[in-house]
């Protein structure tokens, strides 16, 4: 905090000037950098009338917004930004970073509890599979200013959202973290000195409660100002688990946040938030979806191996949403944390100080077979994170011949964990070779092979115990150079240094608690030991020229030179043929990243229509990929670097607003992204598990996973006005719909895990009253469509393969009013 507190020390030294409001801000609230300025019609909360169905649907007014660092309107700002308002967000039922995908159609979220979460944008960001903490994030999540280093830590409700930017390309001249795919911007609601409160209630099927309630108002006038918020959302569980006769895949999220404002001078102001999240769901599952062909043995797939059980699972179908899974699952978690964060007026520039600490507790279970048998009994890996970060940045204030904005960023974060991992007495049966046939009447050759003996597996357990450390630091600036009136250039430059270090220890005893293995044991649980460190300077930057070609038509062309930072591989490692740690794969180098991008936002028809265009190309050398282990017992992939991608595309942003009754919006993306080489990557299924299997396989020219070549969102409101009781407002009609084309749900690309294309419609029926009121039914999924959101192979080849159903048609009532 010590940058902050020398703000406030500083300022006593200087003059005191008056700070200027920003344009259009309203005058009871507390005056910030962060602040959403909209102009034209405004429902008080910060969300334009003509746009709250979502991005780029304001059809009218000017959107300010602060994504390079200054208020500005968000059709000048030369790069690809999209605006959802807070109201927007309640309509559309996008109360989550999940949920955004169904509006903003260049945004991929995956996730199978949590901590095994990726936002992608453009399909970059994240490798697809399951997390490893010893890697950045290519999408920098913001709240605040503040950066959240793990996407888990963004799994929270939304709750008192003044507005969300999503930012497209590569962003680390103007923000803290370097992040090479894009920014998930999100600002909440400022204390305001003139009292206020909100509150919102929704009920829906599948038992769906949630509430959020907000209020603000001054401690000491025109001096001190606080706002508190809470959400509490709950629901019941998609998918009937008849072992247990529970429902499991819910919701259970708590959350709590406070802000104080402080107008220490005319020109210096502080915030202090603090914020505590706890959920407890049940969940996550991932259930039967249906069964291919490997290179396994016969007697080695899952056909055969269920049948030596007598096991069936409960249905074949995964839209009966039925599971027997056999572990408890868990995904207990808090978060929460505390920033500061400090505005000083000096005249020709601002100067901001955010400081910020934070935590993530992570407690899970997990079932990793998948199915009714005691295959894994245990597999669980609790984590504990922390962070601290300090930004400091400087930025011109008002527009001159040349604008600027300059920082100095540090952040560290620690992670530990313990993880967890033990075999169960049909583990043996699951993933040991039963010999060559012929076979038994117990399929199991003669004489008796380790693999019909279940004493050899049953009780294998591993222990993990895994520390990482990451260091970062930066300095970056941007400037901005008006050539005339109509035209600028804008460089900008980032030296970012990066160290992490990793300790991963492995302890792994038998059922009697024997270290001492045989070769099946060390085949499916190996002890390993290692400690990766890597560290890496780098310089990267930015050139966009900008060009108001009319007063509503604006063009902009950007290059960016970006980095990924490099990483280590803190799950585990691939073992050689001697069942030892291969150690040369403990780390993976850097992305590097050439992004290309040209741009054109327009608005028309007296603003009441605006069409917004991106065409960009992005080649990454040293992709970081997920790739699954050839080991048969091994359940967690790692880390590689793939030797060259490519992601280019256009997007289309539209609304409009022929009447002062309709809004109409579109939004599409087409994105074409693919592995330009990668010569050694880990086979898909099909042609895995034999003995004469490929070890690797050249999957060039493949798709990304992930990622839909097209993806639309679509949608409508028509409004009437009424009168009720006196009060005027109108009633309105709501259509929100999202497309995407098949995807692949597997890093080699499979014919067993492509995901096919899916459609989503939404409606709502509502009143909205001049004063705050608004109430509406809403239908999602309306025509149950039945989609799946990402597909998974089961560890070791067997052939099956396991889904996680997207929701099915849900319905359901929200009140919202503001005092």
């Amino acid at each position: 905090m010590s940058l902050t507190l020398a703000l406030l020390l500083a300022q006593a030294a200087v003059p005191s000037a008056a700070a200027d409001q920003a344009a259009g801000a309203p005058a009871d609230a507390a005056p910030s950098q962060d602040d959403a300025v909209v102009r034209g019609a405004v429902d008080g909360s910060g969300d334009n009338e003509r746009g709250r169905l979502g991005p780029a649907q304001q059809g009218g007014g000017d959107i300010v917004v602060t994504a390079r660092r200054r208020a500005e309107s968000v059709q000048r700002v030369p790069l690809a930004v999209s605006v959802i308002g807070g109201t927007a967000l309640a309509e559309t039922g996008a109360y989550n970073v999940s949920r955004l995908t169904q509006i903003q159609p260049t945004l991929q979220f995956y996730s199978t509890n949590p901590r095994n979460s990726a936002a992608n944008i453009r399909g970059l960001g994240a490798p697809f599979g399951l997390t490893n903490d010893g890697i950045e994030q290519g999408v920098g999540i913001y709240v605040d200013q503040v950066y959240y280093s793990r996407i888990a830590s963004a799994t929270f409700d939304f709750t008192d959202t003044e507005r969300i930017e999503i930012l497209r390309g590569p962003q680390g001249t103007l923000y803290g973290k370097n992040t090479t795919a894009g920014a998930i911007n999100i600002t909440t609601r400022r204390p305001s000195f003139t009292p206020e409160a909100r509150v919102e209630l929704t009920a829906g099927n599948l038992e769906f409660l949630q509430a959020k309630a907000s209020a603000s108002g001054p401690l000491i006038d025109d001096t001190l100002a606080i706002r508190l918020s809470a959400s509490v959302t709950s629901r019941r569980g998609t998918i009937y688990n008849t072992r247990t006769g529970a429902y499991v895949n819910a919701q259970d999220n708590r959350s709590l946040r406070g802000q104080l404002f402080w107008q220490a001078a005319s020109n210096l102001d502080l915030t202090l938030a603090g914020d505590y999240n706890h959920q407890d769901p049940e969940c996550c599952a991932q259930i039967f979806a249906r069964v291919g062909r490997t290179q396994r043995p016969l007697a080695r797939q899952y056909e055969a191996l269920a049948a030596a059980f007598g096991y069936e699972p409960p249905s074949r179908n995964a839209f009966d949403r039925l599971t027997d899974l056999d572990t408890p699952l868990r995904a207990r978690q808090e978060l929460g944390g505390v920033s500061l964060v400090a505005n000083w007026d000096v005249g020709a520039a601002t100067l901001t100080s955010v400081s910020a600490w934070r935590l993530w507790d992570w407690d899970p279970s997990n079932d990793r077979d998948f199915i009714g048998l005691p295959i894994t009994t245990v597999s669980a890996s609790p984590s504990q994170q922390k962070q601290v970060s300090q930004e400091l940045r400087v930025a011109s204030n008002g527009q001159h011949r040349v604008d600027y904005v300059a920082g100095l960023f540090y952040f560290r974060q620690t992670i530990d964990t313990q993880g967890l991992q033990v075999q169960g007495p049909a583990a043996s049966r699951w993933l040991l070779n039963p010999g060559d046939p012929p076979f038994g009447a117990n399929g199991c050759a003669r004489p008796s092979s380790a693999a019909c003996n279940p004493a050899i597996l049953d009780g294998l357990t591993a222990r993990n115990t895994i520390g990482f450390t990451n260091t970062s630091a930066a300095a970056f600036g941007k400037l901005t150079w008006h050539l005339g009136d109509s035209f600028s250039i804008a460089p900008g430059v980032r030296v970012n240094y990066d160290k992490k270090r990793g300790s991963y220890v492995s302890v792994v005893t038998t059922g009697s608690g024997s270290t001492t293995l045989t070769s099946d044991q060390r085949g499916v649980l190996a002890p390993q030991s290692y400690a990766p460190d890597f560290d890496n300077w780098n310089v990267s930057g930015d050139i966009t020229a900008a060009w108001d070609i009319a007063a509503d038509v604006h063009g902009y062309a950007t290059y960016a030179r970006s980095y990924k930072s490099g990483g280590i591989n803190l799950s585990g490692l691939p073992l050689d043929a001697g069942n030892n740690p291969i150690l040369s794969a403990a780390t993976v180098k850097p992305e590097k990243v050439n992004h290309y991008e040209l741009g054109l936002k327009t608005q028309f028809l007296d603003r009441r229509a605006t069409v917004n265009l991106a065409a960009f190309w992005t080649d990454i050398s040293d992709y970081q990929a997920t790739v699954t282990n050839g080991q048969l017992g091994v359940l967690r992939g790692y880390l590689a670097n793939a030797g060259k991608v490519r992601t280019r595309g256009v997007e289309l942003d539209s609304a409009f607003h022929p009447t002062t009754r309709l809004n109409v919006y579109a939004n599409a993306a087409y994105t074409d992204a693919k592995y330009v080489d990668f010569t050694d990557a880990p086979c898909p299924p099909e042609l895995s598990g034999g003995t004469s299997s490929p070890a690797n396989c050249d999957i060039s020219g493949q798709r990304l996973p992930g990622i839909s070549k097209w993806a639309f969102s679509y949608g409508a409101e028509y409004a009437v006005p009424v009168t009720l009781g006196g009060e005027g407002g109108n009633v309105y009609l709501g259509y929100d719909g999202s497309y995407r084309s098949d995807f692949s749900s597997n890093p080699s690309e499979s014919i067993y895990t492509n995901i096919h294309g899916y459609s989503i419609s939404n409606v709502r029926l509502g009143y909205r009253s001049d004063r705050g009121l608004n109430a509406f039914l809403w239908l999602r999924n309306a025509f149950d469509q039945d989609y799946y959101e990402l597909l998974a192979t089961q560890s070791g080849n067997t052939g099956l393969v396991v889904g996680q159903p997207g929701d099915p048609r849900t319905y359901g009532v929200t009140v919202s009013a503001s005092f």
